[in-house]
């Protein structure tokens, strides 16, 4: 006899939690990932690295969703940008098309933030890759909190994005609870 499946969110089942934050700026992009990695409702590791250099250094990647899934996913990425060296829009599109339609990558659960100096996307699994037109991208369980501060702090001069992605991650960090203090900040 089979047994039942359960019908909870995946949440629940899985590893969850993150706040992945890409803000552009005056020529210059910060990337800000926090380092909890919660299961449940319990926080396994405080120090996790979700955000990282690829291309030689030239793009920056933050990952939410499964780990495996999104290293995987990176790993894809990196041989498109080695396929296509500095066309990001076209590495992502092509990434995009093989994870839609690949039946191995489907199954993937992730959403990769990616930027170089010229472009910042958004890549899914159901085949979008966005540019958000005010050059900020938030994802993960705390990525809405820290998006609205990153807009709100967007219309303050004189700071940096680095600053920007800081401070945003300081008042998500605050606010939603798979989300710690413990930042990973890289600049182009």
């Amino acid at each position: 006899m089979d047994s039942p499946q359960l019908d909870l969110p995946r949440d629940l089942l899985g590893w969850h939690g993150t706040t992945i934050l890409c803000v552009r700026r005056d020529g210059q992009v910060a990337m800000a990932g926090d380092g909890q990695v919660s299961m449940g409702q319990t926080v396994v590791k405080n120090n996790a690295r979700k955000v990282r250099r690829i291309a030689n250094g030239r793009v920056l990647t933050g990952f939410a969703g499964a780990t495996a899934d999104a290293f995987t996913l990176l790993e894809r990425l990196e041989a498109k940008l080695e396929r296509y060296p500095d066309q990001l829009e076209r590495a992502a599109v092509e990434l995009a098309k093989d994870w839609r339609t690949d039946k191995y990558l489907r199954r993937l659960e992730a959403l990769l933030a990616v930027a170089d100096k010229d472009r910042s996307l958004l890549i899914t699994g159901q085949g979008d890759v966005m540019e958000p037109e005010d050059g900020i991208i938030g994802i993960g369980s705390g990525g809405n909190f820290a998006l609205a501060a990153a807009r709100a702090l967007m219309t303050v001069d004189g700071l940096t994005a680095e600053e920007v992605a800081r401070r945003s991650m300081t008042i998500a960090a605050d606010i939603c609870v798979y989300t710690n203090g413990r930042f990973v900040l890289e600049i182009l």
